[in-house]
């Protein structure tokens, strides 16, 4: 917790900025700002299926390429109706 007492013939605005640079300094600001919108992990269960889906379409562009329908330049569009 950061705490600041007003000094003799100090103005409050003076005190606002020297109270702003503690908490700057502090790093309160900034866990805060990482935990507001935190999320949860994600589950094991939605992993492999990502893992699966991602197996799928390298075996699909590779066959692709295999076939001749695709260059190794244009793998990111796989639209075989051309």
């Amino acid at each position: 917790m950061v705490q600041v007492t007003k000094k003799n013939k100090e103005t409050t605005l003076s005190l606002l900025k020297r109270f702003s640079r503690k908490i700057k300094k502090s790093g309160n600001v900034l866990k805060f700002k990482k935990t507001r919108f935190k999320q949860r992990p994600e589950s094991d269960l939605r992993k492999k299926r990502g893992a699966l889906v991602r197996i799928k379409i390298a075996q699909k562009t590779k066959k692709l390429y295999k076939l001749g329908k695709i260059t190794p330049y244009n793998t990111a569009t796989t639209n075989t109706k051309g």
